[in-house]
């Protein structure tokens, strides 16, 4: 019969215990002598049936017999046997048993075979099931650990004793803290106790930890945990799986600091800033301090040598602790490293160079002995430097060190050390180009705007230059204050279409050419029309390089030509789209003069016309670009209110002057490039100035000879009058032979004496070289000879032919 209960210590799912398995007994020649109730319905034979009968009649079908033989025959040597046959069912059928077969001694020496049966599915999942068990324990790569309720270790697998390095049997008994250091295992416990209390598994819940047989190795593993408890919720402990996930932890660390460096590395075209861009993402995700060396010349924009040789300048560094930054070169310092360090490895392999062990690598002691003493005292000991190179050029090195940490630089971290200087490498090589580019935009714009203004007796001037980019520093506006002939001056505003250096390159096209045609004095008009071709040719010379369709207008500019002459206290002006100027009188009375506006330049075929005004001595000229008073966020009124407050405010230097008005309307940068000009008038003395008409007849060049003599006499200036006597006679002979009436003799008495004569012809006097023959042709050669500077001028109504004699 079937035993009524489960034996004690029996597990349910046994499929072998007595209380839920079929059982036979077979005698030592196979007769069956005990079968039960179990077995019957298993097999469908009734126990009256089986009993008495040989087990290989009726329960073998003959297809099976030399397995079942074969069991037999082991059986009997082992004295017992475990596995799967084929037996027959009462129906005919055959049925997969799972078998358990022990042998019985009786009372009277006889052998008889238990044997217990169950259904073979349930055997071979049983069999798995142990076999998951064993595995866990003894094969498995994850560390499996059993606790008791008070955490203490009731058993551990393998992977756990390969991870303590302890034997397995030691562990029991045992805490973690007899295997881990640091506070590591109070987190460890908190969370298992957490299992405990709440019944809540834990799940893949990172964490670090160091075993005490290795201590200088931190490790990251993965926890899992799960409350253990028998069938009526007693609880009886946690059991815990431990991953060793270092390397994909590190894995992922490496990916996250590779992202970030893609992110935050070349924000900007600073050579500088991308070095410390690069330091700042290593540390302390790679190192515990990070230098960063580049060549001289790439921190003055240029390209380095083929060579890795020259001084290092220090670029960048950061370490997790001051007192490394104390020991470290400073950011600015230049040095070059001794050919024995792995810096000099670097540099000259061009190839990266990983020091384990700095105690076993004493090549890097000798840059700096004292230096390196108190390194070694903060506890460095790995370093790895690895070679800045982009498109086949050194830059520099980057220098990285562990100290804090226990663990050296690895092969991973080299590879990491690498990608992140390739990076960072390209980044700074841009940043290099940029800086030599911006470099070459600034001497250019440099060269194209004036340096200095001369001081000029006719005007004080003040200035400002803000282009729209200030980092570039370089934009279309330009200003310009040229000396004319008489104690004249001409002041010069302008704006071409756009920002950067192709606007640049435009403006100092214009301004060589204001230049050229100011010193041809040609009339403020005359000198935009001129400017106005030459813009028409720039369009059309830029359309043809650029293939863009005929008649499309890519450069434009706006122009202010003024001039301003002492003597009279006139200013003739004329503008070409460009913004009137500003005046504001002595007595402090503000307006924007009422210009004919003139088309801007380059539209070509319109006229310009000139207006004249009279400027009290001390008056304010402003000429200024749009960008001054013009803003996106501010309406153009506001602006002229904001100017004309500026301007207005009394008694102070024209420097001030300028100050007050960049702070009043660009109180940040703008969006526009802007060139601000303000002049003073001056007048000249009217004891510095005579001037006579002269009758058109020949007594003329006698007269201006004595008018001369005696104004210079005055003037105390008796030096120059055989010089100035001979060049006024030449020029008034030949304004009585060749001009027309009325002719007019001008002295004016400045950092030199000059000397004008007016007469109302337009003809062009030419200087040439008279033959032995020639009655004349040799006076203007004596007045070019004689005289600093001549030339000649021309207004609507004739010509001024002027000279130049440097004062005593």
């Amino acid at each position: 019969m079937d035993a009524p209960v489960p034996a004690f210590g029996e597990a349910p799912e046994d499929p072998f215990a007595v209380a839920r398995s079929a059982w036979a007994v077979l005698d030592d020649r196979g007769t069956v002598v005990g079968w039960s109730e179990r077995a019957e319905a298993l097999l469908g034979h009734r126990a009256g049936e089986a009993l008495g009968r040989a087990a290989a009649e009726f329960l073998v079908h003959p297809a099976d017999r030399d397995t079942v033989l074969d069991a037999i025959a082991e059986c009997e040597r082992e004295h017992g046997w475990y596995g799967v046959l084929p037996v027959l069912h009462r129906g005919g059928h055959r049925v997969e048993l799972g078998f358990r077969a022990r042998a019985v001694t009786r009372v009277d020496l006889r052998c008889e075979w238990f044997l217990v049966m169950a259904p073979a599915q349930e055997v071979v999942q049983w069999e798995t099931d142990r076999s998951v068990l064993d595995g866990l324990f003894r094969r498995s790569p994850i560390g499996l650990a059993v606790h008791a309720p008070d955490l203490s270790i009731l058993r551990v697998n393998r992977a756990i004793a390969r991870f303590s390095e302890v034997p397995v049997e030691e562990h029991h008994g045992r805490l973690m803290g007899d295997f881990l250091i640091g506070p590591d295992v109070e987190t460890i416990d908190a969370l298992l106790r957490q299992v405990l209390e709440t019944g809540e598994p834990l799940i893949f819940t990172e964490q670090p930890c160091r075993v005490r047989r290795d201590p200088d190795r931190e490790r990251m593993v993965a926890i899992s945990a799960f409350r253990m408890q028998d069938p009526s919720g007693q609880v009886l402990g946690v059991t815990q799986t431990v991953e060793d996930v270092t390397d994909r932890y590190r894995s992922r660390r490496r990916l996250a600091l590779l992202n970030r460096a893609s992110a935050r590395i070349g924000t900007t075209l600073d050579v500088a800033q991308t070095a410390r861009e690069l330091v700042d993402v290593v540390v302390p995700d790679l190192a515990d301090a990070v230098a960063v060396d580049l060549l001289e010349p790439v921190i003055r924009g240029e390209e380095p040598v083929r060579t890795a040789s020259g001084p290092m300048r220090r670029a960048a560094v950061r370490a997790v602790e001051q007192a490394a930054l104390d020991v470290m070169y400073p950011v600015g310092e230049v040095f070059s490293f001794d050919p024995r360090t792995p810096q000099a490895k670097c540099l000259i392999g061009q190839a990266p160079v990983l020091e384990f062990e700095l105690e076993s690598s004493p090549g890097w002691y000798f840059q700096d002995p004292e230096r390196s003493r108190r390194a070694v005292a903060l506890g460095a000991h790995s370093l790895l430097v690895v070679p800045l190179t982009a498109r086949g050029l050194l830059l520099g090195i980057v220098s990285l060190w562990r100290a804090g940490r226990p663990e050296p630089f690895e092969q991973d971290d080299l590879t990491l050390a690498e990608e992140l200087a390739a990076r960072a490498a390209v980044c700074i090589d841009n940043a290099r180009r940029f800086t030599q580019q911006h470099q070459a935009a600034l001497t250019l714009q440099r060269s194209l705007l004036p340096h200095a203004l001369a001081e000029h007796r006719a005007v004080e001037v003040a200035h400002r230059y803000l282009p729209a980019d200030p980092s570039s520093g370089i934009g279309g506006d330009w200003f310009d204050v040229i000396p004319l002939s008489g104690a004249r001056v001409a002041l010069v505003v302008g704006d071409v279409v756009g920002h950067g250096l192709h606007a640049a390159a435009t403006m100092g096209r214009l301004r060589s050419a204001v230049h050229a045609l100011a010193n041809l004095d040609l009339a403020p008009d005359e000198v935009l029309s001129h400017l106005d071709d030459l813009v028409s040719r720039l369009a059309d010379e830029q359309e043809a390089a650029d293939g863009g369709p005929p008649g499309r207008q890519i450069v434009g500019a706006t122009c202010l030509y003024a001039v301003y002459d002492p003597a009279a206290g006139q200013c003739t002006l004329a503008r070409a789209g460009h913004v009137p100027p500003a005046v504001v009188t002595p007595d402090g009375r503000f307006s924007l003069l009422d210009l004919p506006p003139g088309p801007p330049l380059g539209l070509g075929g319109l006229p310009f016309e000139a207006a004249e005004l009279q400027l009290a001595e001390g008056s304010l000229l402003a000429l200024f670009t749009d960008g001054l008073i013009e803003t996106r966020d501010r309406d153009l009124d506001i602006g002229l209110q904001r100017l004309r407050e500026a301007l207005c405010r009394p008694a102070r230097s024209l420097e001030e002057t300028c100050t007050a008005v960049q702070g009043a309307l660009l109180p940040k940068p703008s969006h526009d490039d802007v060139a601000l000009l303000i002049a003073r008038t001056r007048v000249l003395a009217a004891e510095n100035v005579a001037s006579w008409e002269l009758p058109a007849d020949p007594t003329a060049a006698g007269l201006a000879r004595e008018l001369t003599t005696s104004t210079l006499a005055e003037w105390g200036l008796d030096e120059l009058a055989f010089t100035a006597t001979l060049a006024v006679s030449e020029l008034v002979t030949n304004a009585y032979r060749y001009g027309g009436a009325p002719v007019i003799l001008r002295l004016i008495r400045d950092r030199f004496l000059i000397c004008e004569v007016s007469d109302g012809s337009s003809t062009s006097p030419h200087l040439r070289r008279a033959r032995m023959t020639d009655e004349g042709g040799r006076g203007l050669f004596l007045v070019a000879q004689l005289t600093e500077r001549w030339g000649t001028r021309y207004a609507r109504d004739g010509k001024t032919v002027w000279t130049e004699l440097p004062l005593p």
